[in-house]
C-alpha cells in the first residue's frame, strides 16, 4: 500500500533545485513518486512504506536544501 507524505523544503528557488530535491528523494528505497511545488516549498512523497524523517531529512541535505521543522 502506498504511503504519501508532504514535507517543507526551504531555500528552493528555481527548476534546478527542483531536480535537485526530486532526485535525492527518488533515490531512497521504496520511493515512487515525487512532487515539488517550488512556490509553496511542498515536497509530496509517494513511498511504498513510510519514510523516516532522519531519511528524508538526509537527502534533503544532500540536494543542498533544509527541511523545514514539522
Amino acid at each position: 500500500m502506498a504511503v504519501t507524505s508532504t514535507y517543507t523544503v526551504t531555500g528552493m528557488t528555481c527548476g534546478h533545485c527542483v531536480q535537485a530535491v526530486t532526485g535525492e528523494l527518488s533515490a531512497l528505497p521504496g520511493v515512487a513518486d515525487v512532487q515539488v511545488d517550488l512556490a509553496s516549498g511542498a515536497v509530496t512523497v509517494t513511498s511504498e512504506a513510510p519514510l523516516t524523517d532522519e531519511a528524508v531529512r538526509a537527502a534533503v541535505d544532500e540536494a543542498g536544501y533544509e527541511l523545514a521543522n514539522a
